[in-house]
């Protein structure tokens, strides 16, 4: 079978893509090793409009659910990851195939891929099992979270420089762990947030060792690269802050990739440099990593398949 549209990854953008592709009648098939990205860990998202508090986990159960209400529309492979796409040469009707973890091939006419992109981990002892319980990896969706408490945030960069901004309406105390001997993000930003008191400390030459506590978290470990000092902070949070890496591995050769490995696109229609192929959400270079944005570039790119099957007179 060739299908119209594959869209890869099943996140707020793939959920979107998804029923947009189908209410245009399009066959589509959605691969996706889960329904949800990676809010599915978020305790309370305040920030998708239509719904004032809500869970990352309740909150793919209804992505879920409003794709599978098009069931002749839309093909689900779960859980399946793809491992690698290409472009079939030589062939008019079916343009690209893709090829999955289980080892089965699918082929279409165009490509979305909104596949997403994994936060850089700390790596160390605690992370993972305060995960949503204090510890976060984005500032614009959970600041509000942490009103009134003692937060830090890891990485100096541009993100980690931002994540400070985005707390100061909210927590009562601030500090900034940065791995090397200086702050690497903007001279000016770094220069304004140490005018705000609500920033206590800027500690460099700082590594991470252990996040601590119990039912949440309590405290943050780390060392005096310089000194070999261990030392805890008592805080109620931290944002980590040291980058992602794009799940695009699979697209190399076939796309253009800035030097992240990020998707580049053309935000008007969500086009990348290979005609049929389009994409959005947190793989791409768009800079806004919010799901609301993700969603709405997803129907972009949906709509743009539409038309690019029209255009090209590929049976749509």
């Amino acid at each position: 079978m060739i299908y119209d549209v594959i869209i890869i990854g099943g996140g707020p953008a793939g959920s979107a893509a998804a029923i947009y592709s189908a209410r245009k009648k399009l066959k589509t098939l959605l691969i996706t090793e889960s329904f949800g990205g990676q809010s599915i860990v978020s305790d309370d998202i305040q920030n998708w409009i239509g719904e004032r508090s809500i869970s990352g986990f309740d909150l793919a159960k209804k992505f879920e659910e409003h794709v599978r209400n098009y069931p002749d529309e839309v093909e689900i492979k779960m859980p399946e990851k793809v491992m690698s796409v290409k472009k079939i040469p030589g062939i008019e009707s079916q343009e690209f195939e893709v090829e999955t973890d289980k080892g089965n091939k699918y082929q279409s006419k165009t490509l979305i891929i909104v596949a997403g992109a994994r936060r850089r981990k700390l790596g160390v002892k605690g992370e993972a099992e305060f995960e949503g319980r204090g510890v976060a990896y984005c500032s614009t969706c959970d600041a509000p979270l942490f009103s009134g408490k003692k937060v830090v945030v890891v990485g100096g960069g541009n993100a980690g420089l931002e994540a400070v901004q985005d707390l100061f309406p909210y927590a009562s105390e601030i500090y900034l762990l940065e791995y090397g001997d200086a702050v690497k993000g903007d001279p000016v930003t770094a220069e304004e947030i140490k005018k705000n008191p609500k920033l206590k400390e800027i500690i460099l030459n700082a590594e991470t060792l252990e996040i601590t506590g119990e039912k949440f978290m309590a405290g943050l470990k780390y060392k005096d690269r310089k000194s070999g000092e261990e030392k805890i902070l008592a805080v109620d949070g931290v944002f980590v802050e040291i980058g992602s890496i794009p799940n695009s591995e699979m697209l190399k050769g076939l796309v253009e990739l800035d030097k992240y490995g990020q998707v580049v696109i053309d935000s008007k229609h969500a086009s990348t440099s290979q005609p049929g192929i389009y994409a959005a959400g947190d793989i791409t270079d768009d800079p806004y990593k919010q799901n609301n944005i993700s969603a709405g570039d997803a129907v972009k790119a949906a709509l743009s398949a539409y038309n690019y099957l029209l255009k090209n007179k590929k049976g749509v």
